[in-house]
């Protein structure tokens, strides 16, 4: 049984980056999520996703996984939230999943995804519908207050609280 951790350190230098996804707000404290069909079925989640050989920065791969799955730009500044440790209890190695926090630079118009040909619905909606449509139980709750606190703090914000969804 996989069992999933909330940490709000660094990630260990031995311990691998496997995903790098983002909490990014616009200047009137929505969040961006994306949205899939999945076997007839819609899925929340965040974009990002996992580092290239290339990179040598999480904020790289994560601004690049923007462009790709939500052509969305974000700006200059881009905070570490914290990591969800993934052990599979398996055999193989504990790994790091991170989560970031940045402003939203632009949204550009819908695009397919390069890597995998789809094109994902984005809405941008409150922390508090976040949490609701992700559906990712306490760790989830945990990443989206954690990130709506930093990016007030840091980006000056007011974080939403009504409940209507934009698609953009």
């Amino acid at each position: 049984m996989i069992k999933l951790k909330w940490v709000t350190e660094n990630v260990p230098s031995e311990m691998e980056i496997r995903q790098v996804y983002g909490v990014v707000f616009n200047e009137e404290g929505k969040t961006l999520i994306r949205c899939e069909l999945k076997k007839g079925k819609k899925v929340y989640s965040l974009a990002g996703g996992t580092p290239e050989p290339f990179e040598t920065t999480m904020e790289e791969t994560l601004r690049r996984e923007f462009v790709e799955e939500v052509n969305t730009t974000l700006k200059n500044e881009i905070y570490y939230i914290g990591y969800q440790e993934v052990d599979e209890d398996n055999g193989t190695p504990i790994y790091a999943q991170v989560r970031m926090t940045a402003l939203i630079d632009e949204i550009g118009k819908l695009q397919p995804d390069p890597d995998t040909g789809d094109t994902y619905e984005r809405l941008l909606v409150s922390p508090k519908k976040a949490i609701e449509l992700l559906s990712w139980g306490e760790i989830g709750e945990k990443l989206i207050i954690s990130a709506t606190k930093l990016a007030t703090e840091k980006f000056g914000i007011k974080p939403s609280e009504d409940d209507e969804i934009i698609f953009v």
